[in-house]
């Protein structure tokens, strides 16, 4: 993968979902806030397979692991 390339990363991909979905024209009065408020997101989306699973199983790295 080169050094610098954001599109080819599927975690960059989780966090466009994270901040369209739970984060979309939100303020926070604390970075405790925002902390909490990130990790009930995340436990929301880990227990979403399918949707997690069709953000980052892309076939390139599917094949790549499968190897």
């Amino acid at each position: 993968m080169p050094p610098y390339s954001p599109e080819l990363n599927p975690v960059e991909n989780l966090w466009d979902e994270l901040r369209e979905k739970s984060f979309h024209n939100r303020m926070f009065d604390s970075l405790a806030a925002l902390e909490n408020h990130l990790e009930a997101a995340m436990r929301d989306m880990e227990k979403d397979r399918e949707c997690v699973q069709s953000i980052v199983a892309w076939p390139w790295i599917i094949n790549s692991l499968m190897k």
